[in-house]
């Protein structure tokens, strides 16, 4: 879709559709009064007599309006002007834009992004508005022989300014939501992808594509190099598949050599059976949502790359499947990790933090300013804060502040979760330094602590997103979390953000 932005009144419009709100019981916006105004009355009258109270979720779209230039209007319900936050906008302009996707309307300009949201810019409604829109437009049919074909898809969308000084900081505000978009799409793309194809080589293969477009180093670390560097924790879960390990690192360089990195690590299981801890069968295809850590940090630094930020940016992805097998660890093995410390298996299908840790002592040689992993790691995450919210982890109160003020910037919202002492407690090993496992109380807490035995050299957070990267059900599909919590995080990083 082709995105611009623009600053007019509604009634001069020439497109194929003008989108304007009404607020809830029946009250035009000034968008709308303007066009009613040329109309004569004629958009008032329809509202009067009942045709669109205003109510969040509900359009009408009008057809030769008279005095105004467009073929359609459509008119979306806002709700409660009062109660008109930033999740009613987020609504307002996903209905607008599917419901304009199914009008026949090649081309619209939508005036909702001149609507006032409390402690909100413009600059933040013009950004929404293209993250938003182009989810709202995804699809992902490459493997259906018969595609859903929309008859006349929307293709041009025109973002209106209310005011021409405002257009500048709009048109920068656009091409940061288009690139965090874009990172949203590759990482919901990924995630959906079946497991017989989005494996461990599959996502080098991304990771290689990715830095040619963008010009980026690009490092495959092999098996063989895992196993000469000392990666036997992460190699302890590849075991059991045929399909090779693969160890990704990308570096986008953006700022001055001497200036440290942020590094961004996901966890890339591209499918996890539980290993000799096999799961239940039921829903089991859902494992192929495990890379979701990995496609969140190849999507953000995408949208980074292509926003071409100020920043050095680092990411490593730790990419294995988790299968059961002759050669597969068993519950009970102990494994050295590339940090020296040793861990009982107590539970193979506690395998995301075995590869994770590898991946943060490996990060050490990098030196790091932040360090923040990305895993879909717990099931008790997903018990906690059920898919709403992220679950967050810090060893600094200050980052995890910066990105919980990132994820309510972007409406990707994370919580902070306790990382105390007392829980490590429960990692105790009488054969080994630790466990892998705590047992079944605060199973999210103490993953993350697990993790932190890691972690002692850098300022680090983490991000358990085993309950937001995607959705089950008739809606079934990867949701492309947190792209937009990191990207609004490293744009505040590079001052850029309005």
């Amino acid at each position: 879709m082709e995105f611009s932005i623009k600053s007019g009144s509604p009634e001069k419009q020439r497109s194929a559709c003008v989108v304007v709100g009404v607020f809830e019981p029946r009250k035009l916006t000034l968008p709308a009064e303007l066009l009613d105004k040329a109309a004569n009355s004629y958009i008032s009258d329809i509202v009067r007599r009942g045709d669109m109270e205003g109510k969040s979720g509900t359009t009408l779209l009008l057809h030769n309006v008279p005095g105004t230039l467009s073929d359609r209007i459509l008119l979306v319900g806002l709700g409660k002007e009062k109660d008109f936050r930033e999740k009613e906008f987020s609504g307002a302009v996903r209905t607008a834009v599917k419901t304009l996707n199914e009008t026949g309307a090649f081309d619209a300009t939508i005036f909702l992004t001149e609507l006032a949201v409390k402690k909100r810019s413009i600059a933040w409604r013009v950004r929404q508005t293209a993250i938003i829109a182009l989810d709202a437009t995804y699809k992902f049919d490459q493997f259906k022989s018969k595609k859903d074909e929309v008859r006349r898809p929307l293709r041009k969308l025109t973002l209106s300014v209310e005011r021409r000084n405002e257009l500048t900081l709009a048109e920068e505000a656009l091409t940061q939501g288009l690139a965090i978009a874009e990172g949203v799409t590759l990482c919901k793309t990924l995630g959906n992808l079946p497991p017989n194809v989005c494996h461990p080589s599959y996502l080098a293969e991304q990771a290689l594509a990715i830095a040619a477009e963008f010009k980026l180093e690009c490092e495959i670390l092999e098996r063989a190099d895992m196993e000469k560097l000392g990666m036997h924790s992460l190699l302890s879960v590849a075991n059991g598949s045929h399909q090779p390990p693969k160890f990704i690192v990308l570096r986008h360089k953006g700022a001055r050599a001497s200036e440290k990195p942020i590094v961004l690590v996901g966890k890339g299981v591209t499918f996890d059976t539980g290993g000799i801890s096999l799961k239940p069968a039921a829903e089991m295809d859902e494992m192929k949502y495990d890379m979701c850590g990995a496609a969140s940090v190849l999507g953000t630094l995408q949208a980074v790359a292509r926003m071409a930020l100020p920043i050095n940016l680092t990411v490593i992805v730790p990419a294995t499947e988790n299968m059961p097998g002759g050669s597969a660890s068993r519950p009970g093995d102990i494994v050295a990790s590339l940090s020296g410390q040793t861990i009982e298996i107590l539970n193979t299908d506690a395998e995301g933090r075995l590869i994770l840790c590898d991946a943060l002592t490996y990060a050490e040689r990098f030196e790091p300013d932040t360090v923040i992993d990305v895993a879909t790691l717990t099931g008790a995450c997903v018990v906690a804060l059920g898919d709403v919210a992220t679950g967050l982890f810090a060893n600094k109160d200050s980052l995890a502040r910066d990105l919980l003020e990132a994820g309510d910037e972007a409406h990707d919202r994370a919580w902070h979760m306790p990382l105390w002492d007392d829980y490590q407690d429960q990692l105790k090993s009488p054969f080994a330094d630790m466990a892998n496992i705590g047992g079944r109380l605060g199973g999210a807490i103490t993953a993350a602590c697990f993790l932190s035995r890691f972690t002692k050299k850098f300022d680090w957070a983490h991000l358990d997103i085993a309950g937001t990267a995607w959705k089950s059900g008739s809606n079934k599909g990867a949701t492309g979390r947190p792209v937009p919590l990191l990207t609004h995080y490293l744009l505040q990083r590079a001052g850029k953000l309005n």
